[in-house]
């Protein structure tokens, strides 16, 4: 069914189009909130709140974009509110560390767990903006033109930092594959 369709269902009260919009793009979310914030349960509160707020605002939603970069949008944004009360909190009191993703069967969530750690491990060694590019780029799926929108700067500056947070990953990655 079409975005439009399932908008103006969901405007209408229709709960079953809200599921359908929570299935069609959970996954994809719930990635990318796990490579900003580091931390699966973190991730799952930032999901759950963008669709808390979504369907609170359904009656009254009007879309300037596609479904999948305005909830990728609520997502960034969410995490960016959790980097700055964290930021807050830390010049009170020192800070929590990352979680764990789970994974089926013991060899495959060991492989995962090890790779996630290394991966998670050269993220947090970007700086921000360059990880956020990364991230919106690789998981979010967003054009350099729509993360430039979302950062607020120009789209060769967004270029710029993908093309050095990918040569940082690579440095620090050796032998893996990254686009």
């Amino acid at each position: 069914m079409s975005e439009r369709r399932l908008i103006q269902r969901l405007r209408r009260g229709d709960t079953d189009a809200l599921r359908e919009i929570y299935v069609a793009h959970k996954d994809q979310l719930l990635t990318l909130a796990y490579s900003l914030v580091h931390d699966m349960s973190t991730a799952e509160d930032i999901l759950h709140d963008v669709f808390v707020s979504f369907a609170g605002a359904a009656g009254t939603l009007t879309l300037r974009t596609g479904l999948r970069q305005y909830l990728t949008t609520c997502v960034l944004n969410r995490a960016r509110d959790r980097f700055r009360r964290l930021k807050t909190q830390a010049e009170r009191t020192e800070g929590n560390g990352p979680g764990e993703a789970t994974v089926a069967g013991p060899e495959e969530a060991a492989a995962f767990a090890e790779e996630a750690e290394r991966l998670t491990g050269a993220l947090a060694e970007l700086p921000a903006e360059q990880r956020e590019v990364v991230t919106l780029r690789l998981n979010g799926g967003l054009r350099f033109k729509e993360i430039a929108r979302l950062q607020e700067t120009s789209v060769p500056t967004v270029q710029a930092r993908y093309r050095y947070g990918i040569e940082k990953l690579r440095a620090l990655l050796p032998g893996g594959s990254l686009q």
